[in-house]
């Protein structure tokens, strides 16, 4: 239900391939590791930084919070561990939080992170960081912010929280600070038996080229854990800086505990 590549409303970034080079296809097999099912590594491409080969070939993703034992037992918060997958639910990436203790229990949905985002050979090709601000809407001038690094200090987007009176809304950037897509949820966020989707639409609105959505979990999960499921989806030819800043927008997402 993606808009062709021709209505996206705004200029998809060319990936570096020359024209008439068709991408070269995956020979090897998925990758068996401790019982989890790699994706198999993609060939390597121009202009590409490395690690975000894997989403030139995806069009969706699964992130699947792990759940800590603790955690549940004791409401203890513990550091959040992800596994990122793509639809044949092989693990394209392996996500995890770099807080301390004090920062996680004390500030709670408001405190700033750094997620690291690893691939099938533990090299950290992702990072996510979103420092301390304010999460209500009232004030308009400290909104939250999420820098997306890859490869790590390379800056490549940002995710940037607007103001409106109800509705959650955001702009995803590139490294410019040019604005790419927007990102708009319900007026009404709320999971009870039901999925809760924030559309990606392009920067006038106008048409829709993706989606995050919040899965339904179950009265347990939803009651007694704060165990999430997300999916994404955006256009195959997308950019894969901005696909990476569409992970970190939902990572976000899932920060504020919408």
């Amino acid at each position: 239900g993606v808009a062709g590549a021709g209505s996206y409303g705004f200029q998809v970034q060319a990936m570096g391939v020359p024209a008439g080079l068709a991408v070269p296809p995956i020979q090897n097999q998925p990758i068996a590791k401790e019982g989890t099912i790699w994706m198999p590594v993609p060939p390597p491409l121009p202009n590409c930084p490395p690690g975000l080969e894997y989403l030139t070939q995806i069009d969706q993703i699964l992130i699947h919070q792990q759940m800590e034992l603790l955690e549940i037992l004791t409401g203890f918060e513990a550091q959040n561990k992800y596994e990122i997958k793509n639809t044949l639910g092989q693990r394209v990436y392996f996500a995890a939080e770099d807080t301390d203790c004090c920062t996680r229990n004390c500030c709670g949905p408001s405190r700033p992170f750094t997620l690291r985002i690893i691939d099938n050979l533990g090299h950290e090709v992702i990072t996510l960081q979103r420092p301390l601000r304010c999460s209500s809407c009232c004030f308009p001038c400290c909104l939250q912010e999420l820098e997306v690094q890859a490869p790590p200090g390379t800056p490549v987007g940002y995710v940037v929280q607007d103001w409106h009176a109800c509705l959650p809304k955001f702009t995803i950037q590139d490294e410019r600070k040019m604005d790419i897509l927007k990102i708009t949820g319900p007026c009404v966020v709320c999971s009870c038996c039901g999925d809760v989707n924030f559309e990606v639409k392009s920067v006038d609105e106008t048409s829709t080229v993706g989606r995050i959505s919040k899965q339904w979990t179950g009265f347990l999960k939803e009651a007694f854990t704060d165990s999430d499921n997300f999916g994404i989806t955006f256009p195959m030819d997308l950019d894969v800086k901005m696909k990476a800043v569409m992970i970190g927008a939902c990572f976000l997402i899932v920060s504020l505990s919408f």
